[in-house]
């Protein structure tokens, strides 16, 4: 792998599951990069892909699951990968904090366990190294009396706890890149800030990059150098998080910030965005935003936008910024 080249990198990613009435595509030929050292961020709405993405990346969707594209890290191809190979990728190289701690962590093992099965398989550890390291896991995201927390099962934790966790065996394999999908489902206001705040922190001093899923454009602005915006499986909006902020060029991206509540401005009426995400296996033939979009054109029914630079690192896919400005404006 070269300096110049991304530590991860996904082009012309499709997923597609086969249903009753039509093929589901959940993601269709979407491309980003994450460098070293960076965190990118990936957002949209429930249902757009963003999950699913991760999942694929990741070897973990369903064998009925049809994946084309190519998932690189490292340099090292991983869609095709053999299931013994991807295994030790996987918590080794690259890790996931799922959204939902509740159900992630298995409720007949001990924390400790669950933590030093990472330990053992991925660094060797014996079991007495694995037990210790394990305490030293838990201490480092933030859980009190680690000594004997460890011993405890997962229905004994708080939301929270169960949350920093899931962390603590992310890291544990010391991997390359960190995958947060939703990591700060149902958790309250303050937790979120100390978990999102934990994970930046490790991110530093782990040197790992991170892929953040997420649908809140608040953390994006706090945590991310960089955002991909998804929506009915297609990326629609890509660039540096400053841009995106001072300059959203996709009507979809517009919305998403107009219903983003701002300091200082309580009064405003938040902007609902009108509709919902077409399903995947009942997509329309041209822009899947276009029955949303305050901006459609009779074009944007008949055919999707390429995702095309209009500023510096700053890419979308839609026709209305392709058309000239109405006189008087």
């Amino acid at each position: 792998m070269s300096e110049n080249e991304p530590l991860f990198e996904v082009k012309g990613l499709e997923v597609e599951f086969e249903t009753d009435s039509a093929p589901a595509r959940a993601v269709r030929g979407v491309d980003f990069t994450v460098n070293r050292g960076e965190t990118v961020a990936l957002v949209g709405e429930s249902g757009c892909g963003k999950s699913v993405t991760a999942l694929a990346a990741m070897g973990l969707l369903p064998g009925s699951a049809r994946v084309r594209g190519s998932v690189r890290l490292g340099g090292k191809e991983l869609v095709g990968l053999p299931e013994a190979d991807l295994r030790r990728v996987r918590g080794g190289e690259i890790a996931m904090v799922f959204q939902e701690p509740m159900t992630s962590l298995n409720p007949v093992f001990r924390i400790g366990q669950q933590i030093a099965e990472v330990l053992r398989l991925h660094r060797g550890s014996d079991e007495r190294a694995a037990r210790r390291e394990a305490i030293e896991l838990l201490a480092r995201v933030g859980i009190p009396l680690p000594e004997r927390r460890v011993d405890q099962y997962p229905h004994e934790l708080s939301g929270g706890m169960k949350q920093r966790v899931m962390i603590a065996m992310a890291i544990a394999g010391r991997p390359r890149l960190l995958i947060a999908d939703e990591p700060t489902t149902a958790l309250d206001v303050t937790i979120q800030a100390q978990i999102l705040e934990l994970l930046q922190s490790l991110r530093r001093d782990h040197d790992m990059a991170m892929l953040m899923i997420t649908h809140d454009l608040g953390i994006v602005a706090h945590f991310a150098e960089r955002v991909n915006v998804m929506y009915a499986g297609k990326l629609v909006e890509a660039s540096r998080v400053v841009d995106l902020f001072d300059d959203p060029l996709h009507p979809y991206t517009r919305a998403l910030l107009g219903a983003l509540p701002r300091p200082g401005r309580s009064r405003e009426r938040l902007e609902a965005i009108p509709g919902r995400v077409p399903p995947p296996d009942r997509l329309p033939p041209g822009c899947p935003f276009a029955p949303r979009c305050k901006l459609s054109m009779p074009v944007c029914a008949e055919r999707m936008p390429e995702l095309v630079e209009h500023a510096p690192e700053h890419r979308a896919a839609c026709f209305a910024l392709d058309e000239p400005p109405a006189a008087g404006t």
